[in-house]
């Protein structure tokens, strides 16, 4: 016998808004939410989602989609999957397939290849570390081009 899971709620349309001490810090959508009610509770987000994060002044920092998510709720971890694409307030583009974001810590990381697109340049590797902005990022095993100037 197959140890099925079902979901306890099932959200279409699902607007989700994430704030500590009444400020406005992300703000997800996704056409589909399911909530397990587990030893371990999850949401997951079958058919994509779209993120947005601000400032505290209410300003967009950054805005993250994938074709799948998941949110692990006691640990504050989501992990986006699928064709991820996370740009910041500036334009520069980060693509991956797998990236990690931990809510407590306000960072967001892959192990996984990434490409980052900026104005001047683009940049692979494998792995990857900013805060939820991706204003103060890492590359970890870079390749890529890369412009230096004098």
């Amino acid at each position: 016998m197959v140890d099925e899971k079902f979901p306890a709620e099932v959200l279409s349309d699902a607007v989700v808004l994430y704030s500590d001490s009444a400020i406005l810090k992300a703000r997800l959508t996704a056409p589909k939410m399911e909530h397990y009610l587990e030893k371990e509770p999850y949401v997951e987000l079958t058919e994509g989602i779209n993120l947005v994060f601000y400032s505290e002044d209410g300003e967009i920092t950054s805005h993250l989609t994938a074709n799948y998510a998941i949110n692990y709720e006691r640990q504050d971890r989501m992990e986006a999957k699928g064709d991820v694409v996370f740009i910041n307030e500036v334009g520069e583009k980060l693509n991956t397939e797998h990236l990690i974001w931990n809510q407590k810590e306000e960072r967001i990381y892959s192990e996984e290849f990434v490409k980052i697109t900026t104005a001047d340049e683009i940049i692979w590797g494998e792995g990857f570390e900013s805060n939820q902005s991706f204003t103060n990022f890492k590359i970890k095993h870079i390749k890529g081009t890369i412009l230096v100037e004098d």
